[in-house]
């Protein structure tokens, strides 16, 4: 099954064409450019590069968030655009689901992007067979403080052997070995097309996939400052 596989999550916008979990190319660019300039000839290049076309796509995958609210628009309408002119199956991936797959760790894996101000997106996840395949949620994707998330963690179990993944652990490590000692990271820990696919392809064979649908778990600054304007004409 070969897999085109979007992210547009982050300020890096990545794309990938990976036969089941092999990646067969990825490409990536953090210019100064917006995503929507740079996704399509992005894609146009990995086309070109593999010597493949869409005709030769089974599945289309995306990230859906969280996120960047306007790079998951883009990549989200940009997968649907594709399935519907051509009949290509189609799924959305949480970014915090394709980060899993950066750790190879058994166990409970805890994913963090970072939200600002001290607050991040996690969930929390099990790898119990060392296997994609047995990744089950513990804890769904929320928008909270990083210290509460913690604290919540260690009034459950004080001893977790938690493995954290994204760039909100590189962020907050202090915060969480001091929360949880024995906590470990990874080296990698950014987001990518590649892991989208991963993702992906897991979530298809598992019939766990879901249509592509932005995921923010928080209001955007454009709504918060609509609804403070709303609050003082009242």
């Amino acid at each position: 099954m070969k897999i085109l596989s979007i992210d547009t999550s982050s300020k890096i916008c990545s794309v990938s064409i990976l036969e089941d979990t092999t990646v067969i190319l990825e490409k990536h660019t953090n210019n100064e450019k917006t995503h929507s300039q740079n996704l399509m000839p992005l894609i146009d290049e990995l086309f070109k590069d593999t010597n493949l076309t869409l005709d030769n796509i089974d599945l289309l995958a995306c990230s859906q968030g969280p996120g960047s609210f306007t790079g998951i628009r883009i990549g989200v309408a940009t997968v649907k655009a594709f399935a519907d002119s051509l009949n290509i199956p189609s799924i959305g991936v949480s970014s915090l689901d394709s980060l899993t797959y950066n750790s190879q760790n058994m166990g409970v894996i805890c994913s963090l992007i970072d939200a600002k101000k001290n607050n991040v997106y996690s969930e929390i996840f099990e790898n119990i067979l060392n296997s994609a395949f047995s990744h089950i949620v513990k804890r769904n994707a929320s928008f909270e403080n990083i210290e509460d998330l913690l604290a919540e963690i260690k009034s459950i179990e004080p001893e977790y052997d938690i493995t954290f993944v994204g760039d909100g652990a590189i962020i907050y490590k202090d915060i969480i070995l001091k929360y949880l000692p024995s906590s470990k990271f990874v080296e990698n820990n950014n987001l990518s097309a590649s892991k989208v696919g991963f993702a992906g392809f897991y979530n298809y064979l598992n019939q766990t996939a879901k249509e592509p649908m932005p995921l923010y778990l928080r209001k955007s600054e454009a709504e918060k400052k609509m609804e403070e304007k709303l609050n003082e004409t009242k």
